[in-house]
């Protein structure tokens, strides 16, 4: 824990941003080398160009890769483009933008270069695509999420609007890898003016906001009064929450909406760095402070595909509480989804989810970490949401149609609201509620800092390796290194138990490993099944 955690950044903390732009153009990779080769995680391929792991070769090689997919696949519709208010994400933009346009790919961008959320280009592909069987658009994302100021991040998202699938980014991490080799043979490129003036501008904006009424129940906010605070935290929604607001006549504040790519703003995280995580309470001092002045307040990273939920009586709620609720509300009050629609949720995720689906009579699809498993459910509706601990979720529409297949901050934001018109009682309550019809459980997440080779180890841990019979004092249900709901590998363990559970993954993005632990029964007994968790951890990292 940095001394500094929850408090203001001071000047030193500050990305010097003339600084990495110019990494990002003159320091060029080393394919030799591990860290500087193209390499997608969970969401995409990310890194600092001071560290050569996000620079202008990367961009163009990764580009040309999409394009090559692309002609390989048969994709040649229009592709949507978008990017968010990270430094390195504009230079990225202009990129790519000189690639696709030389590859003769027809580019939507937002008008006059304006920020665009992850969701708003998702939910764009899959309105494009709807009823239609050729010409079919795709998507690339401009953004590393809620990482630190100085990372840059790019991630291709196929027809079917949500992340890629891993077949889908190992052939485009391969063919980008193998022209970094060639010395970027191959690639071609156009002037950027020129491929400015060939793209086309598209309302991600409007289209998004004039939609919102598909998937939420805006006139019931309204009709209440609920009074909302909100905070972009300096991201790409930063214009999308006032235009909600004016739209559909809602009590809706902005109480932050500057746009700054050191994020001077922000308080610092756990670990004394800038992260715009909503999730987590030293990042969100500044919207804690003010839970007082609103029914319910809320907060989205840098490019709004995750969410932070404030209430009055629960202050910033973990993303786990706030999913069991969602799920709760969500599959009682929408009567036009499938009756077979099932709950996803990641394997790290809250046991309460489980407790929910259960007396909701839902089936369970418990994936490994990765929004990617669920795009297919979303699509086809026979999900009708799809969650992630670190508070990323998406849902259907009222009517059970496909919204966003990508992860999408606003909806579950605003849903928030819909919670606190609908039943008089906010998500805090609500999940107060949960807890004592259910069980209350405890939870913590442990992060350290891990080199990529223990990253590997611990993402390749074997069952045979876990050579334990019980877990904090109880027999062991069940040892995990595929998920339940479709068999793939998690990428690390878990082990279960009747009163608690707990799972070890490196991250997909940072250099540092996860334990996830919950006890449904006291404090003690979570600190041990976190002791126990850290024993098998630096045991597969020795």
């Amino acid at each position: 824990m940095d001394p500094l955690a929850g408090r203001p950044a001071p000047a030193d903390r500050l990305v010097d941003v003339p600084r990495l732009v110019a990494a990002y153009y003159t320091l060029k990779p080393d394919p030799g080398v591990a860290a500087q080769r193209v390499s997608f995680g969970t969401s995409g391929h990310r890194g600092s160009s001071f560290a050569v792991g996000f620079n202008e070769n990367h961009v163009l090689a990764v580009t040309q890769a999409i394009c090559a997919y692309r002609r390989k696949q048969g994709i040649d519709g229009p592709l949507f483009i978008g990017f968010d208010t990270h430094a390195l994400s504009a230079p990225a933009f202009a990129s790519a933008l000189e690639v696709l346009a030389a590859n003769g790919v027809e580019v939507l961008t937002a008008a006059d270069d304006e920020y665009t959320p992850t969701p708003a280009i998702s939910h764009a592909i899959l309105t494009y695509n709807r009823g239609r069987t050729a010409g079919l658009a795709d998507g690339i994302v401009i953004t590393p999420s809620h990482n630190p100021p100085d990372s840059g991040g790019f991630k291709y998202n196929p027809p079917d609007g949500g992340p890629a699938d891993t077949e889908v980014t190992g052939w485009i991490e391969s063919q980008a890898n193998g022209l970094l080799e060639a010395g970027l043979k191959g690639i071609a490129r156009m002037d950027f003016v020129k491929a400015r003036r060939a793209a086309h501008a598209h309302d991600y904006l409007g289209q998004y906001v004039a939609d919102l009424g598909t998937v939420l129940d805006l006139d019931l906010i309204r009709a209440a009064g609920v009074r909302m605070g909100v905070d972009p935290l300096g991201g790409a929604g930063v214009h999308y929450w006032g235009r909600i607001a004016e739209t559909y006549k809602l009590d809706l504040t902005v109480v932050n909406s500057a746009v700054d790519p050191t994020f001077r703003f922000m308080t610092l995280d756990w670990d004394g760095k800038i992260r715009m995580d909503p999730s987590s309470p030293y990042a969100m001092q500044r919207l804690i402070a003010l839970k007082d002045s609103y029914d319910v307040a809320f907060a989205c990273d840098t490019d709004h595909d995750r969410h932070g939920i404030v209430t009055k009586s629960a202050g910033l709620m973990p993303p786990n509480h706030y999913l069991s609720v969602v799920v709760d509300y969500l599959f009682r009050q929408r009567n036009e989804w499938q009756p077979s629609a099932a709950v996803g949720k990641t394997v790290v995720s809250s046991a309460m989810i489980d407790r929910v689906a259960a007396r909701l009579g839902r089936r369970l699809y418990e994936v490994p970490v990765g929004f990617k498993w669920f795009v297919a459910g979303l699509v086809s509706g026979e999900l009708g949401f799809g969650g992630e601990e670190s508070a990323g979720a998406s849902f259907l529409r009222r009517d059970g149609g496909a919204w966003s297949t990508d992860k999408d901050g606003i909806i579950p934001a605003l849903l928030s609201a819909e919670i606190t018109a609908r039943t008089g009682r906010d998500p805090g309550e609500a999940y107060r509620g949960l807890t004592r019809e259910l069980g209350e459980p405890l939870s913590d997440r442990v992060e350290a800092r891990a080199t990529p080779e223990q990253k590997k180890k611990l993402a390749k841990l074997d069952r045979s390796q876990i050579r334990i019979s019980e877990l904090a004092g109880d027999p062991i249900e069940a040892v995990l290194t595929q998920a339940p709901g479709n068999q793939a590998p998690i990428g690390g363990v878990k082990v279960t138990s009747k009163n608690g559970w707990f799972a070890a993954r490196p991250s997909g993005t940072e250099d540092i490993y996860k334990i996830y632990a919950e006890s449904f029964r006291d404090e003690q007994h979570l600190r041990t099944l976190i002791q126990e968790a850290q024993s098998i951890v630096d045991a597969a990292l020795a």
